[in-house]
């Protein structure tokens, strides 16, 4: 009897003097202003937080408007919030030397602060390939990290559809990219650093360098080298055939050489055509009389008005 007792929960005084409107409210999430210092950047955060002209606008906006759209942030174990989104909106706020800011405090776990993270980041129009790159990555991990958890958990969190589709195809539905999109962004997580920076500068691209990215870290190295010393950039079969020779390690010096400077075989110029229809000149030739005949009989004829306007004009 005593342990039944234990198993009854009696209302509190809040349930019972509040309404179900109320009770309702209480669940939703709340607005909060909360200090900048007690806000912190999200770990491993791969979107830079650039002082550009599109930064110098937002801070502008923050100084006349404030902070329009609250950013989502998650308790810290160790005190404080974690900014899942609005690192930019933090950034121009202490710019433009204001406190506070709004924000949105809600629990989540890890992969789940990472997804959304990701996503709202993504929307945004100047993305870096690296910054994609790393993205991408990150969320590929937490979405499969997900696939072991129960069933309802799952369909929240990334999708009712998700059961046997491949996790790069999630990813990239959900961003606007194809599944072999995604997989190439994320396979330029192998470049090394400096390469990576050319392709974020725009001076190598991306396609290229996703076939450098076979290459060993110092392979790699080498070619940067050769790319600086010779003021060059890989074609996309160029790429391919460093990525072919590094698969056979072979992908010596001299041989880096020897792609980059090899050029195509000249292709002899086609000639042009002259076409005629058999059926504009059929009732010169006999019936019977095949296309190669009348073809060497106009030539003769040719060849015979030719050396008569040759005699005419001596």
């Amino acid at each position: 009897m005593r342990d039944l007792a234990k198993n009854i929960r009696l209302p509190s005084i809040d349930d019972l003097f509040s309404t179900e409107e109320e009770r309702q409210d209480a669940k939703l999430e709340k607005i909060q202003i909360l200090p900048l210092s007690e806000l912190h950047p999200f770990e491993g955060h791969p979107f830079q937080v650039r002082d550009d002209e599109e930064m110098d606008k937002m801070v502008d906006s923050v100084k006349e408007y404030g902070v329009m759209t609250p950013a989502i942030v998650r308790p810290r174990r160790d005190g404080g919030y974690e900014i899942v989104a609005g690192h930019r909106r933090c950034h121009a706020s202490r710019r433009a030397g204001v406190d506070t800011m709004p924000c949105i405090v809600r629990d989540m776990d890890d992969d789940t602060a990472i997804i959304l993270m990701v996503d709202s980041n993504c929307q945004r129009e100047h993305i870096l390939p690296s910054e994609k790159a790393k993205a991408y990555q990150m969320k590929l991990e937490a979405v499969k990290r997900k696939v072991g958890r129960p069933l309802k958990e799952n369909e929240r969190q990334v999708g009712a559809n998700f059961s046997g589709a491949k996790t790069a195809q999630i990813v990239g539905e959900q961003a606007g990219d194809s599944t072999r999109q995604v997989e190439r962004f994320i396979r330029l997580n192998k470049l090394t650093p400096d390469l990576m920076q050319l392709v974020d500068d725009g001076r190598l691209k991306t396609t290229p360098a996703v076939e450098l990215s076979y290459l060993t870290p110092e392979e790699q190295e080498e070619f940067l080298s050769y790319m600086e010393e010779e003021g060059c950039t890989p074609s996309l079969s160029q790429a391919q055939k460093l990525k072919a020779a590094s698969k056979e390690s072979v992908l010596t010096k001299d041989k880096i050489h020897g792609i980059m400077s090899a050029r195509s075989p000249s292709v002899k110029p086609r000639e042009p055509q002259l076409t005629i229809a058999v059926s504009k000149v059929e009732r010169y030739f006999p019936k019977g009389c095949t296309s190669e005949q009348m073809e060497s009989t106009i030539l003769k004829l040719l060849e015979n008005y030719y050396r008569k306007r040759q005699d005419y004009e001596r």
